[in-house]
C-alpha cells in the first residue's frame, strides 16, 4: 500500500503528524472519560460503603474536576504537541487552562478547608469541647478568602500583569480598611485569640471585673453571659481579652473559710472538743476535705472559731447545699453537747 500522502505537508505539518495529533487527542479524551464514567463512578459506591468520611472527601474533588470542557481543552493541549501549531492557538489554550485549573485548586483547597471545619466542630460537640461554630466558620471563610486572592494574583502574573503594582494597591488598601474598622477587626482577632487560647468555653461560669455569669454564646464580635440574676450580659471579645478572668469552671476543688462564735460561758473542756467535732462533720461528707479549725480570737461578745474546708466541685449551688448541710450538723452537734452559739449581746455588771 502507498502511504506516501501521509508524508505530504500543510501548514507545517504532514498528514501522519496531523493523524497522530488527532489520535492522541482521542485516546486522551476517552481516558478521561472512561476515568469519569468509570472509575469516579466505582470510588463513589466503595466510598458509601465506608464509615470514613475522608475517602468521601476524596471523590468529591476527583467528581469536581470532571467538566468536559475541561477534558476536553487538556486533550487538545497535550494533543497539539504532536505538531506545529500556531502560538496564538497554543497560548489561548494555555491561558484558558490556566485559568481552569486554578479555579479547581482553589475550588479543591476551600472543600477541604469546609471538610476540616466540619470535622473540627463535630469532635468538639462529641467530646463536650464546646467549640464555637461561628469563630469556626469564621477562619474558615477567611483562610478561602486569602486562597482566592493568591490564585487570581497567580493567574494575572502568568497572564503577564504586573502584579506587584496590585499588590502594593491592596496593601495601601487593606490598610484604610483596616483604620476604617479598627475596633470591628480588634473584636474578630480578639474572637480568634479565645479560640485558639480557651480561656473559656460555653458553659463555664465566668467573673470579669464586678460581673459574672454563666459564658452561653462566644461570637464573632462579642460574647454573651448570663448572670445570676437572669439577664444577659454582652461583653466585647476586645474588652474579655484585655479584662482578667476567673473562670470558676476550671476551679478542681473550692477552698472554702467560715466563722462561727460560741458564749463566753462555754466550758473550757468543751472549747478544746469544739475543733473535733467539726473536722470529723466535714470528714464523714463525701464531697468535702477538712482543712483546719482554730479557736482565732476573744470577740466583744464570742469566742470565735475559724473554719477552713475544700469540697470538690466548682459549682455554686452544690457548695451552698454542702455548706448548709455543715451547719445543720454542727448546730445539732452543739444542742447534743449543750454548746450555745453566740450572737451579738451585751452584758452589763452593776457593782454595789
Amino acid at each position: 500500500m502507498n502511504l506516501e500522502f501521509l508524508n505530504l505537508a500543510y501548514f507545517g505539518n504532514t498528514i501522519r503528524q496531523y493523524l497522530y495529533a488527532l489520535g492522541a487527542f482521542f485516546v486522551i479524551l476517552v481516558a478521561l472519560w472512561v476515568f469519569k464514567k468509570i472509575i469516579i463512578v466505582k470510588l463513589k459506591k466503595l466510598a458509601q460503603k465506608t464509615k470514613t468520611r475522608l475517602d468521601d472527601l476524596l471523590v468529591k474533588i476527583l467528581s469536581s474536576a470532571g467538566w468536559p470542557l475541561f477534558y476536553v481543552l487538556l486533550s487538545l493541549y497535550l494533543a497539539l504537541k504532536f505538531i506545529t501549531s500556531p502560538a496564538l492557538i497554543d497560548q489561548v489554550i494555555y491561558y484558558v487552562l490556566l485559568i481552569i485549573v486554578a479555579f479547581l485548586v482553589t475550588k479543591t483547597a476551600g472543600t477541604i478547608i469546609e471538610y476540616g471545619s466540619a470535622r473540627m466542630i463535630d469532635k468538639s460537640e462529641k467530646d463536650d469541647k464546646n467549640i464555637d461554630a461561628s469563630v469556626v466558620q469564621l477562619v474558615s471563610k477567611a483562610l478561602k478568602i486569602v486562597i482566592w486572592v493568591v490564585a487570581v494574583l497567580v493567574v494575572l502574573s502568568n497572564l503577564g500583569y504586573n502584579v506587584n503594582a496590585l499588590v502594593a494597591g491592596l496593601g495601601i488598601g487593606g490598610l484604610a480598611i483596616a483604620f476604617a474598622f479598627q475596633k470591628i477587626l480588634e473584636d474578630i482577632f480578639a474572637s480568634i485569640s479565645i479560640y485558639l487560647d480557651k480561656p473559656f468555653k460555653v458553659g463555664d461560669y465566668i467573673v470579669i471585673g464586678n460581673d459574672s455569669g454563666t459564658v452561653k454564646h462566644i461570637g464573632v464580635k462579642s460574647t454573651r453571659v448570663e448572670t445570676l440574676q437572669g439577664q444577659e450580659l454582652i461583653i466585647s471579645n476586645r474588652e474579655l481579652t484585655s479584662s482578667r478572668i476567673n473562670n470558676y469552671k476550671k476551679m478542681k476543688k473550692r477552698r472554702i473559710v467560715f466563722p462561727f462564735g460560741v458564749v463566753y460561758e462555754t466550758p473550757t473542756e468543751k472549747l478544746k472538743k469544739i475543733p473535733k467535732m467539726v473536722t470529723n462533720i466535714i470528714d464523714n461528707l463525701k464531697i468535702t476535705e477538712p482543712g483546719r479549725v482554730h479557736f482565732k480570737e476573744f470577740a466583744d461578745s464570742a469566742l470565735n472559731y475559724e473554719v477552713v474546708y475544700y469540697i470538690k466541685s466548682s459549682e455554686y449551688d452544690v457548695y451552698m447545699d454542702t455548706q448548709q448541710e455543715i451547719n445543720l450538723k454542727i448546730k445539732e452537734a452543739f444542742e447534743k453537747e449543750k454548746i450555745e452559739m453566740a450572737y451579738p449581746t451585751q452584758t452589763i455588771f452593776v457593782k454595789k
